[in-house]
């Protein structure tokens, strides 16, 4: 099937105005927050599963990689078209389809904006747990498929503890329903092997999830601190007595500094790095946890304590928090960042040799990350304009998760593999626990026509492989799409 051919059936299926094939139209979807980026040859919007049932017979039959997209916000290459092929783009399907306050779950569509369906569902005093980042732009279904994670899971975990069902095209176009609201479902637990899974197994279409009362209370603050060995040092003491806030997340000088020129939130550039603490529960009990929060704070290193005394000045500093990757851009226009995961006490090492990775490769490194699970997120500033830039920040990005991976870590806490660490699961995984994951995954998706060579690795050495799309395109067979 020659592309002209493949576009009428694509406008058979979903009409005129929700399928873009013109170069200038769907350049924009070459590309995710990562710097990876390769062209589909179609883009698709759909507007209910009926469409992506027969898209995914059409593409099934004709062997077209088919790469499901949210909005974009992923940060490992996971909505790269990396064969080309088609892009699903789920952001016409995002209704809430129903809340049911009572019985604490709402079902929503792959599109809905994660931030949307809190607010949607706020005038009943619930709201969706996981929140990344990016919340304000990410949406659920790519929540899903990369199990995000977010200031707040460290209390209430990623998103995997706030799905209950789901609903899932499979290559061929069959429509499967996993789980659902009734608690304590028998059989093997499908929708957890989905969650998490890139879209490899197929396309989401409707997720079941958690909702969760409001608090009564909330109470967050900033502990300043000369270096970001007390800073770390407090986490780990916190953690240790048995304390898990709503929210610990930790930002280093250089971050401080980017996010308070940039937006004012209140962050003291002359700080080494401060911890952003939030707490919530009943009114009554949160003096004394914060009380004790705070001693413990101060008998780590903490010189300072700044409280947010209106939810207008907590929202400011959680604009700070949120909008961090923004401020990068006044340093240089490109960044790349990571989010490996390393046990808490090993987080002040972990910080040093990170800054010593940096200075070896001639990069600024800004670190902001959720202290309190060990989860990093150093970003490595560039210009990817400057020549051989690219493969210097992708080598020291290997070196800082090979250091998590030495001290006991892992490659990533929420963001997923996708492209970029397809070479590293080796580094976690045997070959018998990765054949086994492709097993269970050619059930689902046995001719990998599902967002496919993503998450497992190529089975190329890493010295004829490169992280990036831009490399990999000079090797053989990588240049050929399906078409």
């Amino acid at each position: 099937m020659n592309k002209a051919q493949l576009v009428k059936e694509l406008i058979k299926i979903f009409g005129e105005d929700s399928v873009l094939h013109h170069v200038e139209d769907i350049m924009v979807y070459e590309y995710d927050f990562s710097i990876d980026s390769n062209r589909p040859e179609a883009v698709v919007l759909p507007r209910n599963t009926e469409q992506i049932s027969q898209l995914m017979d059409l593409c099934e039959k004709n062997k077209i990689p088919v790469v499901p997209r949210g909005a974009g916000t992923g940060l490992n290459g996971g909505s790269i078209p990396v064969r080309g092929g088609i892009v699903v783009s789920l952001a016409r399907m995002k209704k809430l389809v129903k809340h049911e306050p009572k019985n604490r779950y709402a079902v929503v569509e792959p599109g809905m904006v994660n931030i949307d369906l809190s607010n949607e569902i706020a005038s009943t005093g619930y709201f969706f747990a996981p929140d990344p980042a990016s919340q304000r732009a990410s949406t659920i279904g790519g929540n899903i498929a990369l199990n995000s994670g977010g200031p707040h899971c460290l209390a209430l975990g990623s998103t995997t503890n706030h799905i209950l069902g789901l609903e899932l095209v499979l290559p061929g176009g069959e429509v499967v329903k996993t789980g659902g609201a009734a608690p304590d479902r028998p059989g093997y637990d499908l929708t957890g092997f989905i969650v998490g899974s890139e879209g490899t197994l197929g396309i989401i279409t409707e997720a079941t999830v958690k909702t969760m009362k409001i608090p009564e209370a909330v109470q967050t603050f900033l502990a300043l601190f000369h270096t970001i060995d007390e800073a770390c040092e407090a986490v780990a003491q916190v953690i240790g007595a048995g304390i898990v806030p709503a929210a610990l997340e930790m930002l280093d000088q250089v971050m401080i500094e980017l996010i308070e020129r940039a937006m004012h939130a209140g962050y003291p550039p002359d700080a080494g790095a401060v911890l952003l603490i939030e707490i919530d529960g009943l009114r009554e009990e949160l003096g004394d946890l914060q009380d004790t929060i705070i001693d413990i704070c101060r008998r780590t290193g903490a010189f300072d304590v700044k409280y947010a005394t209106s939810e207008e000045e907590r929202q400011k500093l959680w604009k700070g928090r949120k909008s961090a990757a923004g401020a990068l851009g006044q340093v240089a226009p490109n960044f790349y960042l990571h989010d490996g995961v390393v046990p808490r006490t090993k987080l002040p090492e972990v910080m040093h040799k990170v800054m010593e990775i940096g200075r070896e490769y001639n990069l600024v490194v800004a670190n902001i990350f959720h202290a309190g699970d060990g989860n990093l997120h150093p970003s490595l500033l560039f210009d990817a304009r400057e020549p051989g830039i690219l493969e210097r920040v992708i080598e020291a990005g290997e070196k800082v998760l090979k250091l998590c991976v030495d001290v006991g870590g892992t490659i990533t806490g929420e963001h997923g593999i996708g492209t970029e660490k397809q070479e590293y699961m080796t580094w976690i995984f045997s070959e018998a626990d990765l054949e086994t994951m492709r097993k269970v995954k050619d059930v689902f998706n046995p001719n990998d026509t599902a967002n496919p060579w993503k998450v497992f690795p190529t089975r190329q050495s890493c010295g004829e492989i490169s992280l990036k799309m831009r490399l990999l395109k000079s090797k053989p067979g990588m240049e050929e799409a399906w078409i």
